[in-house]
């Protein structure tokens, strides 16, 4: 009889912990999970795109976005940065662009993320000229991607990851 009480006792624990495990996991995700089909049929579009390898080149407020709303700050393409979680030089950022694309309302940042793992980051955010802020249309995990052609492949061939969104 105890041992059935200490059974009953003990999955009850392991459905908590579940119930828990999954609760907190859905806590940290972002508020966008899903890439909505009216954002992939424009990302889809290559021709409306034009990248560019400068942050100069982009608007403060979506550099921001990179950062979870920070300074912003990403090297350029090439540059020196703080690419492992030994900070070298505190002066140097943790993130690195690797190239943008615009495309009417459309920015897409492909970035470089430095510390214990070193991951490379997707940010599609949009930004009127009349708005003040960006919106966040959809953020991954996934590459390297050389150019913009070669992001697309891989949103088209399930290369990125999404489900951790709030990884800035």
């Amino acid at each position: 009889m105890m041992a059935v009480l200490r059974r009953a006792t003990r999955m009850k624990h392991i459905r908590l912990y579940l119930l828990f495990a999954v609760t907190i996991q859905s806590l940290c995700w972002g508020d966008v999970t899903k890439l909505s089909t009216q954002d992939r049929k424009a990302l889809e579009s290559a021709s409306r795109f034009h990248e560019i390898h400068s942050t100069s080149d982009l608007p403060r407020a979506v550099l921001a976005l990179c950062d979870g709303g920070g300074d912003g700050k990403l090297a350029e393409p090439g540059q020196k940065w703080n690419a492992t979680d030994a900070i070298i030089d505190p002066t140097l950022p943790g993130k690195r662009l690797i190239w943008a694309a615009v495309g009417g309302d459309y920015y897409v940042v492909h970035y470089e993320r430095g510390g214990i793992a070193h991951t490379f980051h997707v940010l599609v955010a949009t930004l009127a000229n009349n708005d003040a802020k960006p919106k966040v249309v959809w953020r991954a995990v996934g590459g390297p991607f050389k150019d913009y052609g070669v992001f697309l492949n891989g949103l088209r061939n399930g290369k990125l990851d999404n489900r951790l969104d709030n990884a800035h």
